[in-house]
């Protein structure tokens, strides 16, 4: 094999590699995905049980309950559609009605999130990203409004 023969070689060699741990990388990133939606996207959808969600909103003025230990239930909503959801830990510090929330978990058969994690904005300048397209989407943000102000 000549030199030029060998070179081709190893670089089809790496190709291959590479191609093999880019394919490894997405494989494994595939499962632990979660999408971004508000209530009304997961309302309005023939959502799959199980399958995960991050679902950002406001909770709900008189939806709190809080139940044994550490669980709490509450309403999120976007001002157009509400979904009920039940988490279970360490509530943030923050976290109160009238308030940004976005959780991330799954929807049960019943139609209820099951949240398993839960984030609460930190301040009043504060809004996720996603949260806050969403409401633009939808006309509620005031640019320097309750939901618009700049830091």
């Amino acid at each position: 094999m000549t030199r030029k023969g060998r070179r081709l070689a190893m670089i089809g060699a790496a190709g291959v590699v590479l191609a093999a741990a880019v394919g490894l990388v997405l494989f494994s990133l595939g499962g632990t995905m979660s999408y971004f939606a508000g209530p009304s996207d997961i309302v309005g959808k023939q959502t799959t049980p199980g399958q995960r969600w991050r679902l950002g909103g406001l909770v709900e003025q008189g939806s709190l309950q809080r139940g044994s230990a550490s669980e709490i239930a509450f309403t999120v909503t976007d001002t157009n559609k509400s979904i009920k959801v039940v988490y279970s830990g360490i509530v943030p510090d923050l976290f109160r009605e009238g308030q940004g929330v976005v959780a991330e978990g799954v929807v049960d058969s019943a139609g209820v999130f099951q949240a398993d994690t839960l984030l609460a904005k930190h301040d009043e300048k504060y809004m996720p990203k996603e949260v806050a397209d969403a409401l633009k989407a939808q006309g509620h943000w005031e640019e320097g409004g309750a939901y618009g102000k700049k830091p």
